[in-house]
């Protein structure tokens, strides 16, 4: 396979536009870890100005962009010939690899020194890990080595909320670790769930995914067991000072839910999927998403509603919340 890292002749399609430099920073995905970190920094104790919150978010937000563009860099040989991502600036054409690069680790200096300088240095320093742990554990060498690439690799996507809480108290907490864990755990079924319908993809770019190493069939009870892991992870949030009646209800809705579409998968055989173009698969990879985003607004609403005297009187009484 030719590396279109190392391999100048690539066809270049004209002159790259802003939104190609906007594309290598993955704003989709960067959209969710500003939303985590957001959340992170909203609900932490304490206080920030709001000047200071907003650069906090603004250097979170450009070193997740950062990431990306180094993402872009190193993987643009398989992006080149998986149809997912056969568009990207790089294998079209648009940016060459120099330039991602460059970008890349412009951003990722810049974003960490400011985000220090604007809030403390443990978040900077959080930052720093969290844009090498991507780049360089994830995409430079799990995700060609195994089918545990998702599992280790979705860290780099946990770290967000827990960089918004430091920002705020300078330390971490249980709090934080919750969050973390929370997209920890939720990563594998919901990025495996991509994987059963994007068929051919992985295959064609050898990328040990765990679709190409197991099957489908495996891959399809992985998505349950790991679904079953997170439901506690998800529920224990509930009992800590982020938590409450209202997160708690909600996620033992969207728990419920997830769990049923996870069993839905493992019971399918790979003829049935086929039969309906993966349409179970699709939909609960869809749902992930909604799953994750629902219950980081409900710790926004708990934040908002613990200021309310008469909720948090009511909070209070209810057995067993906020035990961490």
């Amino acid at each position: 396979m030719t590396d279109i890292r190392t391999d100048l002749s690539y066809a270049n399609e004209g002159e790259a536009r802003f939104g190609d430099y906007v594309a290598l920073l993955k704003p989709r995905v960067m959209s969710l870890v500003v939303f985590t970190a957001l959340v992170g920094l909203l609900v932490a104790p304490g206080t920030i100005h709001p000047i200071e919150a907003l650069a906090a978010i603004i250097f979170i937000a450009l070193g997740a962009g950062a990431s990306g563009a180094l993402n872009m860099w190193w993987d643009a040989d398989i992006d080149a010939v998986m149809k997912r991502t056969a568009r990207r600036p790089i294998p079209a054409g648009k940016v060459e690899p120099g330039e991602a690069l460059g970008l890349g680790v412009a951003l990722s200096g810049l974003s960490v020194i400011m985000l220090w300088l604007a809030t403390n240095a443990l978040a900077g320093a959080l930052l720093a890990f969290t844009i090498f742990f991507y780049a360089v554990i994830y995409s430079m060498w799990l995700k060609r080595s195994t089918p545990q690439n998702i599992v280790i690799g979705g860290a780099a996507g946990a770290f967000p909320p827990m960089i918004g809480w430091v920002a705020v108290t300078g330390s971490v907490s249980i709090e934080a670790c919750l969050m973390f864990l929370l997209i920890f755990m939720w990563t594998p079924p919901h990025f495996w769930a991509l994987a059963l319908f994007m068929k051919s993809d992985y295959h064609k770019a050898g990328v040990p995914m765990l679709t190409v190493t197991h099957g489908r069939r495996a891959t399809r009870a992985h998505v349950f067991v790991y679904t079953l892991a997170l439901v506690p992870v998800a529920l224990a949030a509930a009992f800590s000072s982020i938590g409450g009646p209202v997160y708690l209800a909600l996620a033992l809705v969207l728990n419920a839910m997830f769990l049923k579409g996870a069993w839905d998968i493992w019971q399918r055989d790979e003829s049935r999927a086929e039969a309906d173009n993966y349409a179970t698969e699709k939909r609960v990879f869809r749902f992930s998403l909604a799953y994750l985003f629902l219950l980081f607004t409900a710790f926004l609403v708990e934040a908002v509603l613990s200021r309310i005297p008469a909720y948090a009187d009511f909070a209070a009484r209810l057995p067993l919340l906020e035990v961490f």
